[in-house]
């Protein structure tokens, strides 16, 4: 008696087996029915719009790149599904609008802060150098023709204080000149008691003589001296003009030199000029009189400042930059002429402004967009009109309100993840040309194209005729069979290429 069961199979054994198969069984239903349930839908969990029907996946980075089932991009991306209308999943409310999910915002960083009004006092940067003041430039030129005895000073660079010695020389026309107002000095004394007259022409002598040694830089000391009978000096010392450093010397012992030649140049070093180059988008920001701050390469621990004296009037063709002097206290000489200077200029605010962080500002070449922030989750890409510029902030002059939240960081990444682009598309005006609808055969499905025998098309003016058409995504075709009667709407993507973008089956 084996109680039913087949040979050499006892109770236990029995019992896994029916446990099995029960198993098997249940898992089988389930998957046929989860297979049932799931039949169309997307792996992405994002439920389609009412009433729409979905016509293909596409690319998440906006690539010419469709499936007609879900897919990933080598990224890890899942494809977007697009249904009738041009619906997108997630695309929220608004065709220009961007709606991402909690989980996709954090990992993204995406960062927003609020529309402002403040002051942009940005600072202007430039490259400068150092150069001479030309108000204290001293050029030491005789007055008459002569020959240089001796130097006092000889060497280029050398400091000289104001009145020291630099060189002696002689002249002829210096001697004779002296001697001149010696004779005229002494024959007005010895002609006190004579008439007036006399009196006066002698005097005359005497002054036109005094005249030209004055003329000829002879120091009172000298001319005095003269007068009381000393003897006229065979050379004339030249000092130094100024406090300063000899910029250039062409003297030379023995030189003969003639009337109007500079033989020293003498430049007083405790201001000096720097003159920065600023470029002309900045140049209505720079105003005289503002301080500047301003850094040396030799010493690049300190700071100097200097204040904004001139506004040159022309500009560098070559650069497209306008000069800009400071001056600047030189005490103990650090500042040598033609050192490099970067220059930190302080521009003029103009009170306070609707400004956004820098980085919220999407430079696409034509326009300027923000993201601006309008839920959870939700952007609105938007173009605005930017104005001034600070380090850190653009004045927005339309587009945005006043404590509206724009994206600071991770705009470009949204940019990528939602196909920015196209959303900006959306706000563009519709073309004039809008789509055809026809209705006709379906001849045949080749690689990449469809041949139609239409109607005649009333909206383009067409002939009944058979034509190649491009479909907008080989998943629109894939229920209708060459020689099926179809209703389709194309449109004309470029000169030439008409691309069918719905069809229906008629019977």
């Amino acid at each position: 008696m084996t109680n039913g069961n087949p040979p050499g199979m006892n109770k236990t054994t029995a019992l896994i087996i029916a446990v099995v198969l029960l198993a098997a069984g249940l898992g089988g239903g389930y998957w046929l029915g989860s297979t049932k349930v799931s039949h169309g839908d997307t792996p992405s969990a994002t439920a389609a719009p009412a009433g729409k029907k979905l016509l293909y996946y596409r690319n998440p980075m906006g690539l010419p790149d469709t499936s007609p089932v879900p897919k990933k991009d080598p990224m890890g991306m899942d494809y977007i599904p697009v249904y009738e209308g041009g619906d997108e999943a997630g695309s929220g409310d608004s065709g220009s609008g961007i709606k991402l999910s909690t989980e996709k915002v954090q990992k993204l960083g995406v960062r927003t802060e609020a529309a402002t009004k403040r002051v942009l006092d940005k600072t202007v940067r430039a490259a400068g150098r150092v150069e001479v003041d030309e108000r204290r430039v001293h050029a030491v030129v005789p007055k008459f023709e002569g020959w240089v005895e001796r130097l006092h000073v000889n060497v280029t660079g050398q400091p000289v204080a104001l009145g020291e010695p630099l060189f002696e020389v002689y002249s002829p026309e210096l001697v004779s000149a002296q001697r001149e107002y010696q004779v005229a000095a002494r024959g007005l004394d010895s002609l006190k008691g004579a008439s007036n007259e006399a009196q006066a022409g002698m005097r005359g002598i005497a002054d036109a003589a005094l005249v030209r040694l004055a003329n000829w830089d002879i120091s009172d000391e000298q001319v005095k001296a003269l007068a009381a009978g000393a003897e006229p000096r065979r050379t004339l010392t030249f000092r130094s003009p100024a406090n300063g450093i000899v910029l250039e010397k062409k003297a030379l012992a023995g030189m003969r030199f003639m009337a109007g030649e500079s033989l020293y140049q003498v430049a007083d070093l405790s201001a000096v000029w720097v003159v920065a180059d600023v470029f002309e988008q900045d140049i209505a920001l720079v105003k005289q009189g503002r301080k500047a701050r301003v850094r040396i390469n030799a010493y690049p621990d300190k700071e100097f400042e200097g204040t904004i004296t001139y506004v040159y009037p022309t500009l560098k063709p070559e650069t497209r930059t306008i000069p800009v002097r400071l001056e600047l206290a030189n005490p103990g000489g650090l500042l040598k002429p033609a050192m490099f200077a970067q220059v930190e200029l302080s521009a003029a605010g103009r009170g306070k402004l609707l400004t956004v962080p820098s980085s919220a500002v999407i430079n696409t070449g034509t326009r300027h967009v923000v993201l601006v922030q309008t839920g959870e989750g939700s952007f609105e890409p938007r173009d605005i009109k930017p104005g001034a510029e600070s380090d850190d902030y653009v004045e927005v002059r339309e587009g945005v309100k006043d404590g509206e939240q724009v994206v600071v960081a991770a705009n470009f990444l949204i940019d990528a993840e939602s196909n920015l682009k196209a959303a900006l598309g959306g706000m563009e005006k519709p073309k004039a040309t809008a789509g055809h609808q026809a209705v006709g055969t379906l001849d045949a499905i080749e690689d990449g194209t469809v041949s139609i025998t239409h109607e005649p098309v009333a909206s383009l003016g067409w002939p009944a005729m058979t034509m190649e058409f491009i479909p907008a995504n080989p998943a629109l075709f894939s229920g209708v069979k060459p020689g099926s009667h179809i209703a389709f709407e194309f449109v004309e993507r470029s000169p030439g290429e008409w691309v069918v973008t719905k069809v229906e089956k008629r019977h």
